[in-house]
């Protein structure tokens, strides 16, 4: 699928009064209807400069990941190093299982069925929240984004991987934000939904934008004009721009008010890994960092919760408006080597420097599928680049109604599959679409011995029963867990190991 069949794109740009140049890269005031000009070795620079701040982020912050909670971090010192090269993570390595298909496929937009067999063939291990519940889902037959929806996925609604899935994707779409929300969506939504959706929207337009300015406060507006006007995302963003300006040298007293607004489920995992708390911390982390990227991710890491995550997408940014030859100018150390621990049949001879290009080669093929242009001026490559306005893509959804659309539109299927369908994984699959979607009841009066049967197609998924029982969330998961179990659904004995 191209991007320009995902939704009409624009080629409006962002509204600025005065001509400016930034790193090399001049934004004229005659090109502002259409199009800007980009030197190729400037667009490679932020792209490898992005890239290596989502990895210092993330794998310096690891040492910090969840251990401040109740009260903030106190680093005062960092240097960023990757003394062993880089390694897979989480908060990078779907991101590259994606765009390494995406450049072998030769297509931005992968299809769910593609999405789900990578998923099948390379990621079973180290995932956590709603992206092990999503690959469990994949098991009997679901595919996104219905493994993201907050219908099927107890941890849709908050989980944070809307944020940690989506930084690549802002770094293939420059200057181009309505693009770069689209393709993060098409793979954050494979395992989340609602909130979630408007942090991907946020952040890839953020990133997007850092191409064209160093302004944080200008990403920042861009950013909130990508998200749902009704979104609690952009309170949380609104909330802690007015902390900072309240207490500009105190943001150990912003990250206390952060705390007190927005841990509301008693310590439960929502209050670490959902987006209320994580979000805040990640704009935090750039006003109070002001573009210095050290003092970016020293930020990141001392409000805590999720860090690493958090210092990775703030690290992007600052990583995109700094380039990689300013970064590599610090001489910290860093080793070129992207090591893959995590990933089945994936590359073992990744560096850093090929993952870039890899990401590279994607924003070349975005540009042009856009209408840019490659250009040859007086011996330089330059990019010719359609912008585009920040713009919501995928509004902030109701419950309700998505519940009674899937029923609507699923129920018959469901209840022919539970009738007359063999097949163990149909029916697993026809099971847990009943439970969720409040149809077991019926289906269990007027079909009792079929009903039961499928029941038993179900548990022969364990680790679906698994995570459907021991690992989905607070609230969500227990209203789930109380579904299965008025629908005959035995809770197991024990846990057994997911991966």
């Amino acid at each position: 699928m191209k991007i320009k069949d995902f939704i009409t794109t624009t080629t409006i740009t962002f509204s600025i009064i005065a001509s400016l140049a930034i790193n090399d890269f001049t934004y004229a005031a005659d090109n502002f209807d259409q199009s800007i000009d980009m030197p190729a070795e400037t667009l490679r620079d932020k792209i490898r400069g992005g890239l290596l701040g989502q990895l210092l982020g993330n794998l310096n912050g690891l040492e910090h990941e969840m251990k401040y909670i109740n009260a903030p971090g106190n680093v005062k010192e960092y240097t960023p190093a990757l003394l062993e090269g880089a390694r897979t993570d989480d908060d990078t390595d779907l991101e590259w299982v994606y765009i390494v298909a995406m450049q072998r496929n030769n297509t931005v937009l992968l299809p769910p069925e593609l999405i789900t067999q990578l998923w099948l063939e390379r990621i079973n291990n180290r995932i956590w929240c709603s992206n092990q519940y999503a690959r469990q889902l994949m098991d009997i037959g679901f595919q996104p984004p219905l493994t993201g929806s907050i219908v099927f996925n107890p941890w849709a609604n908050f989980n944070i991987s809307g944020q940690f899935i989506c930084e690549s994707f802002g770094l293939v779409a420059p200057a181009m934000p309505q693009t770069a929300a689209k393709i993060g969506l098409n793979y954050t939504r494979v395992t989340i939904d609602a909130e979630p959706a408007q942090t991907t929207q946020l952040f890839t337009t953020m990133i997007a934008t850092a191409f064209i300015t160093d302004d944080i406060d200008n990403i920042i507006d861009s950013g909130l004009k990508a998200i749902d006007k009704n979104c609690a995302i952009r309170t949380i963003v609104n909330d802690v721009r007015k902390w900072h300006r309240l207490y500009p040298h105190d943001w150990r007293t912003t990250r206390r008010i952060v705390k007190e607004k927005y841990s509301l489920h008693g310590g439960e995992m929502r209050d670490r890994n959902g987006h209320e708390l994580n979000t805040a911390s990640t704009i935090a982390a750039l006003l109070y960092g002001r573009g210095d990227f050290v003092k970016t991710l020293i930020t990141a890491f001392n409000f805590g919760w999720d860090a690493d995550n958090n210092a990775a997408t703030s690290g992007t940014i600052i990583g995109v408006i700094k380039g990689c030859r300013w970064m590599m100018q610090q001489n910290w150390q860093i080793v070129d080597r992207y090591h893959n621990t995590t990933r089945d049949n994936m590359p073992m001879d990744e560096t850093i420097t090929s993952f870039a290009d890899r990401i590279i080669d994607l924003a070349e093929c975005v540009i042009i599928e856009n209408g840019g242009q490659r250009k040859n001026i007086s011996g330089q490559i330059v990019y010719q680049i359609p912008t585009e306005k920040p713009m919501n893509i995928v509004p902030l959804p109701n419950l309700e109604n998505q519940i009674a659309h899937l029923q609507t539109e699923q129920k018959s299927a469901i209840i022919n599959t539970i009738k007359n369908e063999t097949d163990t994984q149909k029916l697993a699959f026809a099971a847990y679409s009943a439970i969720c979607l409040d149809l077991a009841q019926s289906l269990n009066e007027n079909y009792p011995k079929q009903w039961s049967k499928a029941l038993v197609a179900l548990n022969k998924y364990p680790k679906v029963v698994q995570v459907l029982f021991f690992h989905s969330p607070f609230t969500e998961g227990d209203l789930l867990r109380k579904k299965a179990l008025t629908a005959g659904l035995k809770k197991p004995e024990q846990k057994i190991k997911i991966w």
